[in-house]
């Protein structure tokens, strides 16, 4: 059997565009075998209706939903080793299973690279966050640290004074400030704290300071991270077996979230810089529908609807 769409990865990306591509009456297998990303937080926040919501959860309600569509099929546990292009097809080749589809849909997502600060990864998830936008309204006016990573990114410093007014940037000792920047986070009230880190210190499974080299302590309640991302070796194995073009970012490039390789889409953390559930889960709808648009004019004159 032939399978209209192949949706590799179960995040909201791939699971919103399954639901979109089962509505529109294709015969869908999802393929999901990777860690979620998200794997570390108790609840999705920010996504509409389901503000609070563990995970977890909201991935078995939407499998709870696409079970409704008889054109669904799940192959969870089933991890995609390759993407084999065919004569107007691709053999998509899990490790247990195989299927033979029309189009690819990717939302495979990334990892988050965590730096080697001793009790950073114990945190991740708890006290160690990157994205204010799903945690800060929990964590406001409290004592706020960024770990910035670049000077480039210093300024994101600005951002999190809205959820708190006791913030303070580590720059790791890595890099300088600009006079300009530096002025700006004066005026803001924002403490630049340049020394190399040494440690964040726990305390009942949560941040109680960050220790920097030379003994001396910063009490912190809470640390924001922009830490770099990456393809995992066997998702960057399909990106550069099927050929992907990518961009300046390291990430899938797209046109109107078709890759470089018609018949190929993509969506989600993947392909964009903007990261999120709820962003993800638009960015899977919307390559879904473009993915369809195409699938099924083809479909029509074919002759096959």
């Amino acid at each position: 059997m032939t399978y209209d769409v192949a949706v590799i990865g179960g995040g909201p990306a791939g699971l919103a565009g399954a639901l979109a591509l089962c509505r529109a009456r294709k015969r869908v297998v999802l393929f999901d075998a990777w860690p979620p990303r998200n794997a570390a937080a108790t609840e999705v926040r920010g996504y509409v209706t389901q503000d609070g919501t563990p995970p977890a959860e909201l991935r078995r309600l939407a499998l709870d939903q696409l079970a409704a569509y008889d054109t669904f099929e799940l192959r969870d546990d089933d991890r995609v080793a390759a993407i084999r292009r065919e004569v107007q097809r691709f053999a998509v080749v899990g490790r247990t299973s195989s299927a033979v589809v029309r189009r690819v849909l990717l939302a495979v997502g990334l990892v988050d690279q965590l730096p080697d600060i001793p009790g950073y990864r114990a945190l991740w998830g708890t006290s160690v966050f990157q994205c204010p936008y799903c945690h800060g309204w929990e964590l406001r006016d409290r004592a706020f640290g960024y770990l910035a990573p670049s000077t480039g990114a210093a300024d994101w410093a600005l951002l999190l004074r809205a959820w708190t007014r006791d913030l303070v940037i580590f720059t790791n000792g890595a890099f300088e400030l600009d006079a300009a920047l530096a002025g700006e986070l004066r005026r803001a009230r924002i403490r630049v704290e340049p020394r190399p880190i040494a440690e964040l210190r726990i305390e009942r499974d949560r941040l109680a300071a960050v220790r920097l080299v030379d003994g001396a302590e910063v009490p912190r309640d809470v640390l924001f991270v922009r830490p770099p991302q990456y393809q995992t070796s066997l998702v960057r194995s399909l990106v550069d077996s099927l050929g992907l073009r990518l961009d300046a970012r390291d990430l899938v490039h797209t046109d109107e979230l078709q890759t470089s390789v018609p018949g190929i889409y993509a969506a989600g953390d993947l392909m964009m810089r903007e990261h999120g559930a709820t962003v993800a889960a638009a960015a899977g709808s919307r390559a879904a529908h473009e993915l369809d648009q195409e699938l099924t004019r083809e479909l029509v004159l074919e002759g096959a609807l």
